[in-house]
């Protein structure tokens, strides 16, 4: 339901508590006292049959009884009657409640499933239950049994835990650092993170979302809220549970690679989020994030009066990746008229340990004026001789100048060692991030680096894919059908060897054998042309083949081959009498002498699907735990990040007489599996080890793959948590004139596409579409409309068959609850009057129909006829935007057409 009625939840005008009671201790009357005293100006009304009044106020027997229909009901009464409370509070048309009652119980059948069902049945957002409530301090509202209430900031806590929630409070009200809202899930029955996600990154009193997450129930809604959000503004996410272990034992190697923590680690790296790992850090993150807002850049000057502890905040800043800044050759020459000679001469700039507040302000002074530096950490140790609190006054003052002078883009961090109090009150007045200790700066500091350089690596535009790579999918879906129609599981490595080749990733050729004169014979061309030859187990029973001897390598004659092969069937025979033998495989030795071995595969995680594991291979696969995992779809620059995050990329690099390994053939086989996933949902767990990679290229040498039954509801894959490119889209269409175009959903490669067909666009075109003068196509402009999320938005761009150049493209961007959505049209100028623009918008409509869209609406200017007449022909009601009267709101009803109709093949 996402975002429907939790304005109301966040803002109510009343709220009944129903289970409110006078007994000391009990939770309504905690309730009730913290909205009492939260100064909610909204009118409470105490909800119990036993009781006349409570707190002075009248209390009344039921819902039905309330002299209004309240906002928001709190329920606090026991589990058995929830669900009466629930039907009463639907019935009156009430908006919301929090549920802090436990032990409702899991699943369709349990009691929990039963209020579900009626909150659904009368459109009642519940938070809950088992949770400790929700507080919204810009609306006064405690509706919860925290100890504390919550300061007004810009922070959103969205917890999955009411202790943590209850902790964090209880830690900023110390700090002075303040909320937008903080929300307790608990069970997470109807309102969870994607709708608070979608929520808060539209709020603008919202500046950074802050998520405390234990489990994840729908991997597609949570990729897609926390994507949207982290777009626009940050997202810190502490996920608990950190090693514990999958709920079931891995078939392959990259399935045993894949653990529950990894997926979410690799989750939360492609939606954009800031990962920390404890309380601690996002404590650091919360008074980052409180206090200071992303900034360009990363090299970090350091300020202190103390050698020691400068060094170990170098430390720090080297080991978490950071930059230290460098001094410009004016900067030193200031800092050399201004300080003593005994000062460091570098950074970390050391003014020695006499150092009083004018000595450290006009360091800052010097410092902040440094084009070498993004960033001034100040640390002090305390001295008798100034005192820490005036030297936090001093600095204090210089930042506040330089504020008001517009440097507010260079920030400024404090670590007064041993927390101060006198100091800290001055940070927190003037908002400055202050801590405790060197390390905590640090990690603060590097959180908001993290953060700028994970957006910008999400705009990044991706190499195009070689125009040669064409899967055949429908290759890989027979073989997949054709080993579950005989009830199998695994593939055996001739369907494994067919499979790859129909992705194109090249692998050794495979035969089979089911004798050992058979095998013989099959080895004599390798053996001829004076390869060896490796013999292995086949058998449906067992996957990993060495673990009985099964696997016979370097082979050179076929006599060898044939005693080989003799072996492995006797020590099958008696090490697994209960397996099925098929035979054996032979295949050449694959010599590559200074090849790297690798492993590439797909594992299959229960909540978040498919997902591509990248890392180190050879038989210790596990113990290396060399490893790096991402989720599909993937694309060249996801691929090459990918291959980063492993220790083993270094080793692709050259070294010695050893040439680099062909990194673009490594990242292209990982799109390739990616695509593999995609398109044959059955796959579930696929394992090349090795891969082997070399300057020539890569070769599989050994391979798995695990199938199961998928059902197929709807396009395009059933289990991903991103959605891929939606390629059954791809169309094409003849124009008025002949002129044939194809038709496709936009590609985060296409930017360039885009940069030339604005080129072809006149002024006066480019601000009926815009509303205004455009000049200026960045790349952060460019990467917006390139790189969509298919789950919410579609952009379908035509591009001239015979010239490929791009000729318009029409776009659709559905609301969080995915019920309306906002369209632009922008065609080549040269190119009007073809039929083009209707038959985009014809597309655009029949996706929207598609999708479940209510209504899809867009702005027009009153002058711009030409889209206003093919509006009305189109459907489209047009009336005056009340915010503009130069503006026209053109929406069509999509849920009101029968049939869209398919896009016609000639305009």
């Amino acid at each position: 339901m996402s975002t429907y009625r939790l304005d109301t939840l966040f803002s109510p005008r009343s709220i009944a508590v129903v289970g409110a009671s006078p007994r000391p201790g009990s939770l309504g009357l905690t309730f009730l006292k913290n909205l009492i005293q939260g100064g909610f100006a909204g009118a409470i009304y105490p909800v119990n049959p036993h009781h006349r009044q409570i707190e002075d106020r009248p209390c009344f027997s039921s819902i039905a009884k309330l002299p209004e229909t309240p906002d928001l009901v709190v329920i606090a009464v026991p589990p058995r009657n929830v669900l009466d409370v629930v039907e009463d509070a639907g019935k009156r048309g009430v908006a919301a409640a929090i549920i802090a009652t436990a032990g409702l119980g899991y699943g369709a059948d349990s009691l929990s499933g039963q209020v579900r069902l009626a909150a659904r049945r009368y459109g009642l957002r519940i938070v809950g239950p088992n949770c400790i409530g929700v507080l919204s301090p810009r609306a006064r509202m405690n509706a919860s049994f925290a100890a504390h209430d919550a300061k007004p900031g810009d922070l959103a806590l969205i917890s999955q835990s009411g202790a943590v929630a209850v902790g964090l409070v209880q830690w900023a009200a110390q700090r002075q650092v303040g909320f937008s809202a903080v929300v307790s899930l608990g069970d997470k029955m109807d309102v969870d993170f994607s709708d608070c996600l979608d929520f808060f990154s539209a709020d603008a009193g919202t500046r950074a979302i802050l998520l405390y997450i234990e489990s994840i129930d729908n991997a597609k809604k949570f990729m897609s809220a926390a994507r949207a959000a982290a777009r626009i503004k940050p997202v810190v996410v502490i996920k608990a549970g950190r090693h514990a272990q999958g709920a079931r034992a891995a078939a392959t190697h990259t399935g045993a690679l894949a653990g529950s923590d990894a997926v979410y680690d690799a989750a939360f790296r492609r939606a954009g989020l800031l990962r920390v790992l404890d309380l601690d850090q996002l404590f650091s993150a919360a008074e980052t994030l409180g206090r200071q807002k992303p900034f360009p850049g990363k090299r970090l000057a350091l300020l202190t009066n103390g050698g020691g502890v400068g060094v170990l905040a170098t430390d720090r800043l080297i080991d978490m990746g950071g930059t230290l800044a460098n001094i410009s050759p004016g900067t030193l020459e200031k800092l050399n008229a201004l300080l003593p000679p005994t000062w460091s001469q570098s950074n970390p700039v050391d003014i020695i340990g006499d150092a009083d507040p004018a000595r450290y302000a006009g360091a800052l002074e010097v410092l902040l004026a440094d084009p070498e530096n993004d960033a001034v950490l100040i640390l002090n140790v305390p001295t008798a001789i100034a005192g820490a609190a005036n030297v936090a006054t001093a600095v204090t003052e210089v930042i506040r100048r330089h504020r008001a002078k517009g440097y507010q883009q260079k920030p400024v961090f404090a670590a007064w060692i041993g927390e101060d109090p006198d100091s800290a009150r001055v940070f927190e007045e003037a908002r400055i991030p202050h801590f405790a200790t060197e390390a905590d700066a640090v990690r603060g500091f590097l959180q908001l680096v993290r953060y700028r350089e994970a957006q910008t690596e999400l705009m990044e535009t991706p190499d195009n894919l070689p125009h040669d790579f064409s899967p055949d999918p429908e290759t890989a879906r027979a073989i997949v059908a054709e080993v579950l129609a005989q009830n199998r599981r695994w593939l055996n490595p001739l369907e494994v060897n067919a499979l790859l080749t129909a992705y194109d990733i090249p692998t050794a050729p495979v035969t089979l054998a089911k004798t050992p004169d058979e095998a013989a014979r099959a080895a004599q061309p390798i053996l001829a042309e004076g390869g060896t030859v490796a013999v292995k187990i086949l058998s449906p029973d067992i996957v990993h083949k060495s673990d009985i001897g099964g696997v016979k390598l370097d082979l050179t004659t076929e006599e060898a081959v044939r005693r080989a092969t003799a072996d492995i069937f006797e020590r099958a025979a008696r090490l697994r009498p209960d397996a099925s033998i098929t035979g054996v495989t032979v295949q050449p030795m694959v010599r590559r002498a200074k090849a790297r071995e690798l492993i590439a595969g797909l594992a299959d995680d229960p909540s978040f699907g498919p997902v591509v594991v990248f890392g180190r291979g050879g038989t210790a696969v596990e113990v290396i735990s060399d490893k790096a995992l991402a989720l599909p779809p993937l694309d060249l620059k996801l691929a090459d990040d990918l291959i980063a995050r492993t220790r083993v990329s270094r080793r692709l690099k050259a070294y010695r007489d050893v040439p680099a390994a062909d990194e673009r053939a490594i990242a292209l086989t990982l799109v390739k599996l990616a695509q593999l996933a995609a398109d044959v949902p059955e796959i579930r767990e696929l394992d090349i080890n090795p891969l082997l990679a070399d300057h020539t290229g890569v070769i599989a040498v050994d391979a798995r793959v695990l199938a199961a039954p998928e059902v197929r509801k709807g396009s395009g894959h059933p289990r991903f948590a991103v959605r891929p490119y939606p390629k059954e889209w791809e169309r094409t269409i003849t124009l008025r004139n002949g002129r044939k175009a194809f038709v496709r959903p936009v590609r985060p490669e296409d930017e360039e596409e885009f940069r030339r067909f604005f080129e072809k666009i006149t002024p006066e075109d480019l601000r009926l579409r815009f509303f205004a003068p455009v000049r200026d196509f960045s790349h952060t402009f460019l990467a917006r409309l390139t790189q969509l999320d298919y789950a919410r938005a579609i952009a379908f761009v035509a591009f001239d068959e015979e010239t490929g150049e791009m000729m318009g493209a029409v776009r659709v961007h559905a609301d969080a609850n995915h019920e309306t959505g906002e369209y632009g049209i922008l065609l080549r100028s040269d190119l009007k009057g073809l039929g083009l623009g209707w038959m985009l918008m014809r597309l655009m409509i029949e996706w929207a129909k598609v999708e479940g869209l209510h209504e899809v609406e867009g702005q027009v200017l009153r002058e711009n006829s030409t889209m206003l007449d093919m509006c009305r022909s189109l459907g489209f009601s047009i009336k005056i935007d009340p915010d503009d009267p130069e503006l026209r709101i053109v929406t069509l009803p999509i849920a009101s057409i029968d049939e869209p109709g398919k896009l016609a093949e000639t305009a």
